[in-house]
């Protein structure tokens, strides 16, 4: 694979109580263990977080190139990205995603497919294909 962009991040700290920062500096931010998980909680993100942001993120993005690809003219939408974390069974942690987008305007089977197409084209969603389960949703 010829690599276009490498992003770079540190953790520090102490884990999911720690603290992660890019190399750039952009990011810098506090983490805490969420309470449903045993820990503070509060006002600082998690790793969790942060992976549903980039998800969403990317997943938005992958959107707008199957629309683009499709000749599909698109109005405000939106991808909300859920991402789950428990344990799998083995003694360790798993991940589970739900993603939902929201395409207004859109015929619902248009959506369907636009869905569809930004899940083969979205890194995340190839880098996670067979190792967690992702959900999609589309709503018109």
């Amino acid at each position: 694979m010829q690599v276009l962009y490498t992003a770079e991040a540190i953790a520090v700290g102490d884990g999911r109580n720690g603290e992660v920062r890019s190399s750039d500096g952009v990011i810098d931010e506090q983490l805490a263990t969420p309470k449903e998980l045993g820990g503070p909680g509060g006002d600082k993100t998690n790793p969790e977080q942060l992976f549903a942001a980039g998800y969403a993120a990317c997943f938005h993005s992958a959107l707008k190139v199957a629309a683009r690809k499709s000749g599909v003219a698109l109005g405000d939408t939106t991808v909300t990205a859920k991402v789950g974390l428990g344990p799998n069974g083995d003694g360790g942690f798993q991940l589970a995603v739900d993603l939902h987008t929201h395409i207004p305007g859109a015929e619902q089977s248009v959506a369907d497919d636009l869905v569809a197409a930004a899940h083969r084209i979205c890194p995340y969603s190839n880098a996670t294909r067979g190792n967690i389960e992702v959900a999609l949703t589309a709503t018109v």
